[in-house]
């Protein structure tokens, strides 16, 4: 009769060791699929002109770049890009490098698109540059009355130093987002509010960890505000006061975290039509300059 083998118990040290084990593989594999970096410097000489690279140029932008630049580089969640100069890319090389290594500290990725790829993707976008520039109707400075006054925006935010710390800094606004994306902020501000349950992440912008948040503490407070940092024991937020608020999430009664959701109202209730015209013509108008 054959004998049957039964298996003793695990020792935490061959736990670990099968662990550690898994753990390597796990990372080879990951490693494997991963594509290799392209260096800066393999983009070399100038960039490509042919029909065929520029329809090539064109497919990668509508695939990688369209959703937060536009579809014909007129600005979205990312800067506008079919301007004749753009303010971090002043030469080629300089563009070859944001394309490839990315923003660190913004919304802008590193490609995982091949060298020549890269410099036909960089050619498209230079192309760019050489479309119309975005008219927008409205007079800019009826525009900044309704700022400063009925639309109350600098109760919230940012403009030259001057203003609320609650929202986004506005200073570069117009450099940064289209007129069409601005539109769309002020008649819905929750339209690019991330609706996804991602963690807090240092190395992004504020658009990508906005979080609206309120808290209940042990002591019956109900605290709201803007997430400014969290990690898996804290939470740091603002609330509409402009106070900061440090808590530890362990000693709260509840922790609501509102994904979606922006305190800002939606002004198409509070001006016409025209109006929202002229605070958009404002706002394109700041560009980062006294």
């Amino acid at each position: 009769m054959p004998r049957r083998l039964t298996p003793g118990p695990f020792t935490a040290a061959a736990v670990a060791t099968l662990l550690a084990v898994a753990l390597s593989l796990a990372l080879r594999a990951q490693e494997a699929h991963r594509p290799t970096p392209v260096a800066p410097g393999a983009v070399l000489g100038p960039l490509p002109t042919t029909p065929a690279d520029r329809a090539a140029g064109a497919a990668h932008f509508a695939a990688h770049c369209a959703f937060c630049h536009g579809p014909r580089g007129e600005g979205g969640k990312g800067p506008a890009l079919a301007v004749p100069t753009l303010p971090r890319a002043a030469d080629d090389a300089a563009l070859v490098r944001i394309i490839t290594l990315g923003l660190p500290g913004t919304e802008m990725p590193a490609s995982r698109l091949s060298a020549p790829e890269i410099a036909q993707l960089a050619a498209f976008v230079r192309a760019l540059g050489e479309l119309p520039l975005e008219t927008v109707s409205g007079d800019p400075a009826r525009g900044a009355q309704l700022y400063a006054g009925r639309g109350a925006c600098a109760t919230c935010h940012t403009v030259r130093g001057r203003g609320g710390p609650l929202g986004p800094d506005l200073t570069a606004i117009g450099r940064r987002r289209s007129a069409v994306h601005l539109r769309r902020a002020l008649l819905e501000p929750a339209a690019d509010v991330p609706q996804s349950s991602m963690p807090y992440r240092a190395d992004v912008s504020l658009p990508e960890n906005f979080l609206f948040v309120r808290v209940t503490t042990r002591d019956g407070r109900d605290l709201a505000g803007v997430r400014l940092n969290e990690d898996p024991f804290t939470l740091q937020f603002r609330d509409t006061d402009g106070r900061i608020h440090s808590v530890v999430k362990a000693d709260l009664a509840a922790l609501r975290k509102e994904r979606g959701y922006s305190p800002m109202p939606a002004y198409g209730a509070v001006f016409s039509p025209a109006e929202i015209d002229d605070l958009v013509a404002y706002l394109v108008s700041l560009r980062g300059t006294p």
